[in-house]
């Protein structure tokens, strides 16, 4: 199993991570739901060790970006991605689907090859 990032043929640029209107309209309501600014504050989106397959996908809310991260605005959404996960997810999507069994973002990742079958985690 490897974990070892993922080329992304982007060399010396940043891979860019894409939000669709629909996941920027959700994240963007939720934030709102928390009183953050959504100006300044937006959606971090990382890559974690774990999961059967090696590794997984995180998310959360952060104030403002740190230094050092990746920012992308896409339909008013300012989305956040550290160095290390950069290598993992550059050339990404992110997604909302609407379901009747679920409903939920969904990273749609061009550098996956292979997932476990819940998929909840994924290897490069």
């Amino acid at each position: 199993m490897s974990t070892e990032p993922a080329d992304t043929g982007t060399e010396g640029n940043d891979p860019a991570i894409e939000v669709t209107p629909d996941a920027a309209e959700e994240a963007l309501s939720l934030l709102e739901g928390e009183g953050l600014d959504t100006d300044i504050a937006g959606l971090r989106l990382f890559v974690q060790q774990g999961g059967c397959a090696g590794l997984s996908y995180g998310m959360r809310f952060d104030t403002e970006p740190e230094s050092d991260d990746l920012v992308v605005e896409h339909h008013g959404l300012r989305v956040f991605v550290d160095p290390a996960s950069k290598n993992y997810i550059g050339g990404s999507t992110l997604d909302y689907e609407h379901g009747l069994q679920a409903a939920g973002f969904e990273v749609e990742n061009p550098n996956v090859v292979s997932e476990c079958g819940c998929g909840e985690s994924f290897r490069t």
